[in-house]
């Protein structure tokens, strides 16, 4: 096993490093701590690490002195918690002059691949000269993992798929600052390519066949590596049928009891406690999201029924049956996403009538998200919309919207629609009706 690590590690260094193109989140080191990246299968995670590689190499660390390891590379299958420190021992039987005397820096691509990863992680912090960067598809790692193994030696960072900013960098289109009138005409071309292709890095410029082909691959290579064999679900067909059944309702409302119910009627006898394992690994793989109904009272907020979203939004057009899933509800999808990548704490609203508010970001996301300190009680409430062009679909979104500013004590309120773009004064506040591409560009970067 030792001759195998030690040509993994030595191809590595010879190989020519694949840095795509740069992403916008702006990863902190802090020595002592191991940076750990996690995200969704296919995001960009390895490319993102190959990039902080470079930027090493520029910066004059030797290519000897950077181990790097992808442990979904079929070799390294058989490692595990009692033999991962025959990694260190490969590395400095190639290179024992640097033991403790020159920085080692580390990248373990997929390391939750490995069991009982945390401690090996941890020992190498302590014994070794080393700089450790850790990539991972599993959302645990940003919490209870980390948090009991490594005794808080790590700072966990996020990376989705390309964010429309990203996307127009992948294009060359500058987007920065006040946009000239080509420009603009630029950006919004863009957006509608962005409108079909979504932001997986790999499937930007393919055409249509190829994208939905390399969509359901990764639909399936989520359900099977990181669900199936990752908690050794005995029943994976019950599994993939409530996948496809979420897909199919993305941005609709749903509760454990009828999930469970629609399964039952399949066939399948998943008790509601599975469902809901179910429901928690999708999230922890950043498949599916599970949105609640705001409200001060936790109890309310979880027997409410929650809403669902996908990781992106052209991933559910290439999976979906198509029959239930329109444009209106993956913009939605689309809108959630953007506010997803900033904030952890994202719900839906119900006014005291019964309307419905798409989404409340809590006051400090809202505070940030704004470029300003936080002040009181405000909060961001973003109603999503594909046209307001119907008098009596205007008449029900600005008027939902309305009602929550007024029980909230807000004076804004934002309807993103697809190409629409106009204020509207409602009753002691203001509605932003504003086209979805300007809505993304107009959100920070990062909250990181």
């Amino acid at each position: 096993m030792i001759e195998t690590i030690k040509s993994i590690i030595l191809d590595f260094q010879e190989a020519r490093l694949e840095t795509g193109v740069p992403r916008r989140l702006r990863i902190e080191t802090l020595h002592g701590k191991a940076t750990v990246c996690i995200g969704v299968r296919r995001s960009g995670k390895s490319t993102y690490m190959f990039q902080v590689i470079q930027q090493l190499l520029d910066g004059g660390v030797p290519r000897q002195n950077i181990l790097y390891l992808n442990f979904f590379d079929d070799r390294l299958h058989n490692l595990r918690q009692d033999n991962l420190g025959l990694i260190a021992e490969a590395y400095y039987s190639i290179y024992p002059e640097k033991k403790n005397t020159e920085m080692v820096y580390c990248f373990f691509d997929e390391i939750q691949a490995a069991p009982g990863w945390e401690p090996f992680v941890d020992r190498m912090m302590r014994t070794e000269k080393c700089e450790v960067y850790l990539t991972g598809s599993s959302a645990r790692m940003l919490s209870k993992e980390i948090a009991t193994q490594m005794r808080g030696r790590a700072l966990s960072w996020e990376m989705f798929p390309f964010s429309f900013r990203e996307f127009l960098d992948y294009k060359g289109i500058e987007s920065a600052g006040a946009l000239s009138t080509k420009s603009r005409l630029l950006v919004q071309k863009a957006f509608e390519e962005y409108w079909k292709t979504g932001g997986f890095p790999e499937v930007t410029g393919l055409g249509r066949n190829l994208r939905i082909k390399t969509h359901q691959e990764y639909f399936h290579t989520i359900l099977f590596r990181d669900l199936v064999e990752r908690h050794d679900i005995a029943h994976p067909k019950a599994l993939t049928d409530l996948a496809h059944w979420l897909v199919d309702n993305t941005a609709s409302l749903y509760s454990v009891n009828s999930l469970t119910g629609y399964l039952k009627s399949l066939g399948h006898r998943a008790p509601k406690s599975a469902v809901s394992d179910y429901l928690e690994w999708f999230e922890d793989a950043y498949f599916l999201f599970t949105v609640r109904i705001f409200d001060p009272s936790l109890a309310r907020s979880n027997t409410n029924p929650k809403k669902i979203y996908c990781i992106d939004h052209a991933l559910v057009t290439s999976v979906s049956s198509g029959i239930l899933v329109n444009s209106g509800h993956l913009l939605e999808n689309l809108v959630f996403t953007a506010l997803r990548r900033l904030h952890q704490e994202i719900y839906y609203y119900k006014t005291r009538t019964g309307r419905e508010v798409d989404f409340i970001v809590p006051a400090c996301a809202a505070g940030v998200a704004a470029g300003r300190p936080m002040r009181g009680r405000s909060k961001m409430l973003v109603q999503v919309c594909e046209s307001l062009a119907e008098p009596q679909t205007r008449k029900r979104e600005t008027t939902a919207l309305s009602e929550a500013m007024a029980e909230l004590d807000m004076k804004t309120g934002t309807i993103v629609t697809r190409n629409e773009d106009e204020r509207i004064e409602a009753d002691g506040g203001t509605i932003e009706v504003i086209p979805a591409w300007r809505f993304l560009l107009e959100l920070p970067e990062s909250m990181q």
